[in-house]
């Protein structure tokens, strides 16, 4: 058994008060660097998990499928109210007075550049499910033939929008931009401010459990703590894996359009392997060399691609739709984000899309959200909601605004009459992750420049696999060895394969279905960690000086 250390120190934790925090990190043996509890329970989970559905996939499958299937029965209200919640929290947070608080010391400044820090933060955050989503979504919203056994857009229908005309096609953006707007991102502003803060300022341990502290006290740094850290890495782990999963199908099939590689399950877990390994490397390298880099490298990648998409495509046409679209859904955010639906149809759409995204959201918060915390070192709590909530998304939505936007207006345009010009058929058939590539090949009769299009979609896809990978890794270590900046390298390979096997071994059990079921279920116990986060930070906030 390894020897452990217990360091105390003593932390303000408000006006005229100390707090005393225990942390419990082995000092030698196999968990040098870790809390070996948490250490040995999360990676016995993680193997547990892949022998099992080695041993039988389906059962897996189903198993986790039962879990989806009550959630959605019976808390998708709760999963709509915790993603009001944080929105409403990062508003409360940017209008008061808590907004000059800074991540730190009153005196201390940002680690990173401002363009750095975004970069990492927008590349951590949303890269591969842009793409993959970004064509293959409002295409959906836009159809109305019910393949997939509920109605492609309800929101539409009920607004008076079922045919096929730019009027729909306006709603069905507006969807795909709530999904991936400010909802979503204000998951992740909560998470990453609370870590920040706590971290910075309060001098506690960079650790999810640090929220904690203002209500329960020194109990975090005990069991009560250990699970809360625990739910973070779980989730962590799987919500990073549904994106591996994502990215490795739609990189399959990049690979087929390419040189006609086979894009079956085969493919797909070949590529997770090698991704996982790179990224492994990158998180080995740290934050400063291999992130930041990639992070960088990710952004010019995305801007070249954006701009072919909009000088290729109808530009001006495009620049006023995502206006309007834009407009359209700020308008609408709010009324949307409350919406509840309660006909079987539109429960089963909600539950497919609106639910999924909020579960994703939520799992992938801790681990975005301690990245997110590691770079904003030195900013204030105002500049941090501001920048992680209104720059990440107003990209997004330029970005689903120009690629949506373009496959929208061929579909609208077709020779053949609306919905007739081949993309709208991909999604309805499922095959999601082809829709980006088929829009490429419709944008250009060249045919070196369709290729090169391609390439640099899969590039892109291959170089945000890649960050999302390490960041995730690092920040798993991070809270394994209770908040350590620079946990034990080891550890970080072993997690960075570690994440690759569960990705492939959710592909194995259904595909997209699995990987979507998994985000959902592991979602459920943090998002009450999130909450009871909201309250011990605003009540650290009301005692800070």
């Amino acid at each position: 058994m390894a020897r452990h250390r217990s360091q105390l120190a003593s932390v303000p934790d408000s006006p005229g008060r100390e707090g005393r925090h225990l942390r419990a990190v082995a000092e030698d043996g196999l968990w040098r660097g870790l809390n070996p509890t948490m250490a040995l329970i999360s990676k016995g989970f993680v193997l547990a998990f892949v022998l099992a559905a080695v041993r039988d996939v389906e059962a897996v499958g189903a198993a986790f499928e039962r879990v989806r299937v009550w959630i959605e029965g019976t808390l998708d209200w709760y999963y709509v109210l915790t993603v009001c919640a944080c929105l409403l929290a990062c508003a409360v947070v940017a209008c008061s007075r808590f907004g000059g608080v800074r991540l730190g010391d009153d005196d201390s400044t940002p680690e990173f550049r401002t363009s750095s820090w975004l970069a990492m933060l927008f590349s951590a955050g949303v890269g591969i499910g842009l793409l993959f989503f970004s064509i293959a979504e409002p295409i959906f919203y836009f159809d109305n033939h019910g393949s997939a056994g509920y109605p492609n857009n309800p929101l539409a229908d009920l607004a008076g929008a079922p045919s096929l005309d730019e009027t729909r096609a306006m709603h069905a953006m507006r969807v795909a931009y709530f999904h991936w707007g400010l909802h979503g991102w204000a998951v992740y502003v909560v998470v990453g401010l609370c870590l920040a803060y706590f971290g910075f300022r309060k001098k506690l341990p960079l650790t999810m459990r640090s929220a904690l502290r203002p209500l329960i006290g020194d109990r975090v740094y005990g069991p009560a703590g250990d699970l809360v850290d625990l739910l973070a890495v779980f989730a962590a782990v799987f919500g990073i894996a549904t994106t591996l999963g994502l990215g490795a199908s739609q990189m399959a099939t990049g690979l087929n359009v390419l040189a006609g590689v086979d894009p079956g399950l085969v493919t797909q877990i070949a590529l997770i392997a090698a991704i996982s390994a790179a990224g492994t490397v990158s998180a080995v390298s740290g934050v400063n060399r291999g992130i930041r880099i990639l992070s960088e490298w990710n952004i010019g990648l995305s801007v070249v691609l954006l701009g072919c998409f909009l000088l290729l495509g109808p530009a001006l046409w495009l620049l006023g739709f995502v206006a309007r679209s834009v407009g359209g859904y700020l308008l609408h955010a709010a009324p949307m984000g409350l919406w509840i639906a309660d006909d079987p149809g539109h429960v089963a759409w909600q539950s497919g899309w609106t639910i999924f995204y909020w579960g994703w959201w939520i799992a992938w918060a801790p681990f975005v959200g301690m990245f997110i915390a590691r770079i904003s070192r030195g900013r204030t709590l105002r500049e941090f909601v501001l920048g992680v909530l209104v720059v990440p998304t107003a990209l997004g939505l330029l970005w689903i605004g120009i690629l949506g936007g373009n496959a929208l207006h061929m579909e609208l345009g077709a020779p053949g009459g609306v919905g007739t010009a081949g993309i709208v058929e991909v999604v309805r058939d499922g095959n999601y992750e082809a829709a980006l590539y088929g829009t490429i090949a419709k944008l250009s009769d060249i045919g070196w420049l369709t290729w090169t299009m391609s390439a640099l979609a899969t590039l892109l896809l291959a170089t945000w696999f890649v960050t999302s990978s390490d960041s995730g890794t690092l920040v798993l270590t991070t809270l394994l060895s209770m908040g350590d900046p620079d946990p034990p390298r080891r550890f970080r390979i072993v997690w960075g394969l570690g994440i690759g096997a569960v990705a492939a071994v959710l592909l194995l059990a259904d595909g997209l279905q699995a990987l979507q079921t998994a985000v959902v279920a592991a979602a459920l116990p943090v998002s009450v960690v999130l909450l009871l986060m909201i309250a011990g930070l605003f009540r650290s906030l009301a005692r800070d000086p």
